[in-house]
């Protein structure tokens, strides 16, 4: 198989609309989460589908960016990097999450119920060292890399429009999942929505570009070179 620019944009397309998929559908009926349940299998599946999604979020975007990485200018390479860090911490908590706390949960439980709240917006009661650090990290920049490049994807006009706006609302209300808690998972939905939306989009946007014909200069009669 012959690894190309078409395939690997197709690729990336393909992992922003199942990244997208899956964020939306861990969320339908999630359970409470705490020591106890962090290590039943439901949660567990949960969990691993998470931390695939992140992956395949980070190649989603990568591809969006590298799409049109010519015409989505300054502000869109920034939104980029800040988005891609905001991934790429999310998943290092979602490898903790469905590795780690699950096997320390009963030596350690205080510490992974800390754990949990921090991450789910909730008092903690202990120290959970860098932790603290790294779960507010993963937030600030997955909500501000995801705005701004949602905006530099809306102001650039080269993939859905709509896609991309509601990417910067998708990102911007996970800010409401520590204001009304008991709604956070519908957070995600808006999120995972614009990834299909946006894997969608470059899917045809790049076929579309693969299919249009590529004028040779040399045979054209307006070209001196190939006249006579």
């Amino acid at each position: 198989m012959t690894i190309t620019h078409s395939f690997l944009l197709r690729a990336s397309a393909a992992a922003a609309a199942v990244a997208g998929l899956i964020f939306i559908g861990v969320q339908i009926n999630h359970p409470s989460l705490d020591a106890t349940s962090i290590t039943t299998t439901d949660v567990m599946i949960r969990n691993s589908l998470k931390l695939v999604m992140t992956a395949l979020a980070l190649a989603g975007i990568t591809g969006v960016y590298l799409f049109q990485v010519t015409k989505i200018g300054v502000l869109g390479l920034l939104g980029y990097v800040v988005f891609a860090l905001g991934y790429l911490s999310m998943l290092g908590s979602e490898y903790v999450a469905a590795l780690v706390l699950p096997s320390i949960a009963g030596s350690s439980t205080a510490y992974v119920n800390d754990v949990i709240a921090v991450a789910t917006n909730r008092p903690a009661t202990g120290d959970i060292g860098w932790m603290q650090g790294a779960i507010l990290f993963t937030g600030l920049t997955y909500v501000g890399g995801g705005v701004l490049f949602a905006i530099a994807l809306f102001r650039a006009n080269v993939l859905a429009r709509w896609a991309s706006a509601l990417l910067a609302v998708g990102t911007l209300s996970a800010i409401g999942a520590g204001i009304v808690p008991q709604y956070e998972r519908l957070f995600a939905i808006p999120t995972g929505l614009a990834l299909v939306g946006l894997g969608y989009s470059l899917w045809r946007a790049q076929r579309t570009s693969a299919a249009l014909p590529v004028l040779n200069p040399v045979s054209s009669n307006l070209d001196p070179v190939g006249a006579g």
